[in-house]
């Protein structure tokens, strides 16, 4: 079985030891994305989270795929108090494409001022 391992520039380098994406067969997966260097960095979570998507449609569209095509989302959220701006934002996000999707409350990110971290899984 062959794997493909991708990092794309417009993302930059990832920080750590860690792909943007790996591809096996017909599915995409993504690292855990963060608004991390975005200008959306120390924004609301709604707006950390466009800034998430806004990567996962450059990843998406180098594999000429959509996010129609996306299959599971992992969420690690950081307040609970923003779990309703943060499905508000999804669903609009989503579109009629709703994924398998699980989210997980953790204590923090890697930087204080990230509120959500998202990895993904999309059909080829």
């Amino acid at each position: 079985m062959t794997v493909q391992r991708i990092n794309l520039p417009e993302l930059g380098l990832p920080a750590g030891p860690y792909s943007h994406a790996v591809i096996q067969g017909q599915t995409l997966y993504t690292s855990g994305f963060t608004a991390y260097g975005t200008t959306a960095q120390a924004k609301p979570v709604k707006e950390q989270a466009q800034a998430i998507f806004r990567q996962f449609e450059i990843i998406a569209a180098s594999q000429n795929t959509t996010l129609a095509n996306l299959i599971k989302v992992t969420v690690f959220l950081t307040d609970p108090s923003d779990i309703p701006e943060l499905r508000e934002a999804l669903v609009a996000l989503y579109g009629p494409n709703v994924p398998a999707s699980s989210m997980v409350i953790v204590g923090s990110l890697f930087a204080p001022d990230l509120a959500v971290e998202i990895e993904a899984i999309l059909a080829l």
